[in-house]
């Protein structure tokens, strides 16, 4: 995962939780550090889907709790990786 890609991330989820992106670290949980309700949480993920070009399933999307979570998951899909 290249450091612009996690700064991208980190950016769209304060963009779309109304926070400062310094606000964005790691370990913040989405709701209770971040104050995102439900429907800003489903928002985050469209955004991340139309953003990112993932498909994120509902299920999978009720694990995204935290940044650091939202940017594993993305590794794991493959999003973001070094292309050379």
């Amino acid at each position: 995962m290249t450091a612009d890609f996690e700064k991208r991330v980190r950016e769209l989820i304060a963009e779309q939780l109304g926070v400062a992106v310094e606000q964005v670290v790691t370990d913040a949980n989405l709701v209770s550090d971040l104050g995102a309700d439900s429907l800003d949480v489903v928002e985050l993920v469209m955004a991340l889907e139309d953003e990112m070009g993932v498909e994120v399933p509902d299920e999978d999307a009720q694990k995204l709790v935290t940044v650091g979570a939202v940017l594993a998951y993305l590794k794991e899909k493959g999003v973001g990786a070094k292309r050379g």
